[in-house]
């Protein structure tokens, strides 16, 4: 059994890791963490969890948590992780961080973009960026894995092929993007009050949302040379999901059999469903899976793609179980969630 902490256990990626945790047949949750419900049982904070997990929460003690895990899952505010996160740490557990410490190759970009120091950046070359569709064999041993963003997910996932291939034009990459209200996360904020999202879309972090350059970093080494893009988050009154439509410009003389062959890369992929359908996050909610298609507008040469996501699944806590399954050599699908249920 693979021995697990969660720092920022309460928070809702946190919370998501603790359900799934609670129901994988080769991990055991030892060291559940909150900062602010230290001494609680997480049971009371969340009552659905009332039987499944009724734990103790202790204090957000990485020290102590390596100690007694065999990985350690880091979800916590930006700037926290790379303080923390030491090589001592790093010798008694694998750390697996669904924070943006460890994302960017670049300490300076990091800095540009968080607003926050950067403490080790001398951990940076030992991180691997922990999307397993792609990264996966990196990700195989490596003891400090850094858990891709939500949008970033179902943004990269979804043009990645395309990018691949050399089959668009690399600048005229629009990204437009819809994420439902969890994605805030669970602290008390005014722009996350029922009555201040409900009945209403808004776009937010217009040309300067956080995961840009992540998106940027990912799609630049697929195409073998450095990308800018167009990114727009949206706010939609809903729980969960992420809606990722990206728009490019087919290069010269591609074709639909070309794309067809390009998406192929996600055959087989336990977690991807390529589908003929427009995808919609109601029929990923609650899984580990990636839906994704894509039209060819023959009338302005443009490649509309589409991914959806359950962005505190797939784009938090599934994925961080997924990357843990495949650092730990376990079966990748274990304790993931795939299909939705219905009513939707």
């Amino acid at each position: 059994m693979v021995k697990a902490a969660i720092l920022g256990a309460t928070g809702y990626a946190g919370a998501e890791l603790v359900r799934l945790l609670s129901g994988h047949p080769e991990a055991e949750l030892v060291y559940p963490a909150s900062h602010s419900y230290a001494g609680k049982r997480f049971s009371d904070i969340y009552p659905g969890m009332k039987g499944v997990c009724d734990m103790v929460l202790r204090e957000d003690d990485i020290n102590s948590a390596a100690e007694e895990a065999d990985v350690v899952f880091m979800s916590l505010p930006a700037g926290l992780a790379s303080a923390l996160v030491t090589k001592d740490v790093l010798d008694k557990a694998v750390v697996i961080d669904l924070g943006a410490d460890f994302r960017l190759h670049d300490r300076n970009v990091y800095q540009e973009w968080y607003r926050t120091e950067h403490h080790s950046p001398d951990l940076l070359k030992q991180a691997v960026y922990g999307l397993p569709e792609i990264h996966r064999e990196a990700i195989k041993g490596r003891r400090l894995i850094a858990n891709p963003g939500c949008y970033t997910t179902c943004s990269i996932m979804t043009l990645y092929p395309l990018l691949k291939n050399s089959l668009v034009e690399t600048d005229s990459i629009i990204i437009d993007a819809k994420s439902g209200t969890s994605g805030a996360g669970r602290g008390e904020k005014l722009t996350s009050l029922f009555c201040e999202v409900n009945e209403s879309i808004k776009p937010y972090g217009v040309a300067s949302h956080r995961h840009t350059p992540e998106i940027e970093q990912e799609l630049s080494e697929a195409a073998g040379k450095g990308i800018v893009l167009q990114f727009t988050p949206h706010l939609v009154p809903m729980n969960r999901g992420i809606l990722s439509v990206c728009y490019a410009h087919l290069a010269a003389g591609v074709t639909e059999d070309d794309v067809k062959k390009a998406y192929s890369m996600y055959d087989g992929e336990p977690f991807v469903r390529m589908t003929d359908t427009l995808p919609e996050t109601r029929f990923v909610k609650g899984t580990n899976l990636v839906d994704i298609s894509y039209r060819i507008d023959r009338r302005t040469g443009n490649i509309i793609a589409m991914g959806a996501i359950d962005n505190l699944v797939k784009g938090a806590a599934g994925q961080a179980v997924q990357n843990m399954n495949i650092a730990f050599g376990l079966e990748e699908t274990e304790g993931l969630p795939k299909g939705a249920g219905c009513p939707f």
